[in-house]
C-alpha cells in the first residue's frame, strides 16, 4: 500500500470511549496511590545458623529476579509483612478491573500495541521512565493517541518497529518528585530479549538505540537539540545517551496521559495530538531526499490527527499553532513546508485548517513539468 493514499479513521462505538475513560481514569487513581502493595514480589525467609533472616524477592521488568536482605525475622519485620500483606489485598481488585476492561476495550475494537513493543513500554513504565520525564513519541504513541481522540487509524500509517522514547534535558526538567531515575539500559537487559546497544556512525559516540539481534525491535532514545549539535546527549536520570532532534523540545511541552492497551494496560505520557501533528509536519520538512517515504509517512499521520482535530477541537489547532510560532520565523518557515506536503496530500483538509492558523493564504501551485 503505498503512502501516499489518503488514510481515514473510524469512530470507535462510544461504549469503547467510555470504557477507554474509565480505564485512564482508574489507572492514574491506582498510580497516584501507589504503595508497597503494587510492587512484584515477595518475601522470603532463609534459615542461617539457627537464625530466620528475611529477604525481599522482586520481580523486576522482565521477569527476572533480585533478593534483597531486609534483616533477622523480629517483631519489626512482622509488622511490615502484615502491611504489604493487607495492602496487597486491597489493591488486587483494582488490578484485576484494570486487566477487565483491557480485555472489553480489545472486544471492542480499540488499537493495541503489538505485544513486543507493548512488554518494552510496560517495563520502562513500572521502572518510572514517564515520572522521570520520558514521553512515548513516534507511530507507538500514534496509536495510543487514535485511542485517547476515540477514533481507529486506518492500518497504511502504523506499521513500526521503532520504540520511541523522547527526554528533555536533565538541567531543562522540573521534577515533582526529586531524583528520580530510570536505568534504561538495565530495564531493557532485564526484559531477556536480546536487546543490544546499536553503534553510531562515529564508534567513539555512545549508542542511543538498543535493537534486538535477527529482529526488526529497536528502541530509540530521543533529546531537544541544542543549536547545531548532532552528537548524543547523555540523560544522566535514563543513564543513557539520547540522540538530539530538532523541534523536540516543542513537542514534549505539556504532555498528555494515556493508556498503551496490550494483554493488559500502561500508563503512560504522549505527547499533545496538536503539538504531535505540527512537530510531523516539522520534521518532515528537514527529511533528505533518501527519506522521502518517512516524510510521506509523517504527512500522513499529521493529517490523521488534524483531520480529527478540526472536527472535534479545531480550538487545540490554533494553540498548537500559536506555541510553534511563538519560536521564531524559522520555526513557521519550517511548518509551512510541511504545510504545502499536507495540501498536496489533503487540499480540502489543508483549506479547512487555515482559519485556524490565522490564515487565508494558500501555497504557491507548482510549475507544471
Amino acid at each position: 500500500m503505498s503512502l501516499t493514499s489518503t488514510s481515514t479513521s473510524t469512530p470507535l462505538p462510544l461504549e469503547t470511549q467510555t470504557l477507554y475513560a474509565e480505564l485512564l481514569e482508574h489507572l492514574i487513581g491506582v498510580h497516584a496511590e501507589r504503595s508497597i502493595g503494587l510492587l512484584n514480589g515477595t518475601f522470603t525467609e532463609k534459615t542461617v545458623k539457627g537464625e530466620r533472616y528475611l529477604y525481599w524477592q522482586a520481580s523486576q521488568p522482565g521477569g527476572k529476579t533480585r533478593q534483597f536482605y531486609l534483616g533477622r525475622k523480629g517483631p519489626g519485620l512482622d509488622q511490615m509483612v502484615a502491611r504489604f500483606i493487607q495492602r496487597k489485598a486491597e489493591i488486587a481488585p483494582d488490578l484485576v478491573r484494570v486487566n477487565r476492561l483491557a480485555a472489553q476495550l480489545r472486544v471492542g475494537g480499540i488499537q493495541t500495541t503489538d505485544s513486543a513493543s507493548a512488554r518494552v513500554i510496560r517495563s520502562m513504565a513500572e521502572a518510572g521512565l514517564f515520572e522521570a520525564g520520558g514521553v512515548l513519541v513516534g507511530t507507538n504513541a500514534f496509536v495510543v493517541m487514535g485511542n485517547l481522540l476515540g477514533v481507529r487509524w486506518a492500518s497504511g500509517t502504523l506499521r513500526t518497529q521503532d520504540v520511541d522514547f523522547a527526554a528533555a534535558m536533565d538541567d531543562d526538567i522540573d521534577l515533582a518528585v526529586p531524583a528520580i531515575d530510570a536505568d534504561v539500559p538495565s530495564v531493557l537487559e532485564s526484559l531477556e530479549m536480546g536487546f543490544l546497544p546499536v553503534p553510531g556512525l562515529d564508534p567513539r559516540t555512545p549508542s542511543t538505540s538498543f535493537k534486538v539481534r535477527g529482529h526488526a525491535l529497536r528502541v530509540d532514545l530521543l533529546c531537544p537539540q541544542r543549536g547545531a549539535a548532532e552528537k548524543p546527549i547523555y540523560i544522566d536520570r535514563w543513564k543513557a545517551a539520547a540522540q538530539p532532534l530538532a523541534f523536540l523540545e516543542y513537542l514534549l511541552e505539556g504532555p498528555e496521559r494515556a493508556v498503551v492497551v496490550n494483554g493488559g494496560a500502561a500508563l503512560v505520557k504522549i505527547p499533545t495530538p496538536a503539538r504531535f501533528a505540527f512537530h510531523k509536519l516539522l520534521v518532515a520538512s528537514l527529511r533528505p531526499a533518501a527519506f522521502q517515504v518517512k516524510a510521506e509517512k509523517d504527512v500522513a499521520q499529521a493529517a490523521d490527527v488534524l483531520d480529527v482535530l478540526a472536527a472535534d477541537r479545531p480550538g487545540d489547532i490554533s494553540l498548537g499553532w500559536q506555541s510553534l510560532t511563538a519560536h521564531g520565523a524559522r520555526w513557521e518557515r519550517a511548518a509551512q513546508r510541511g504545510l504545502e506536503r499536507l495540501h498536496r496530500r489533503k487540499p480540502a483538509l489543508h483549506q479547512s485548517l487555515l482559519p485556524l492558523l490565522g490564515s487565508k493564504r494558500k501555497p504557491a501551485a507548482k510549475p507544471q513539468k
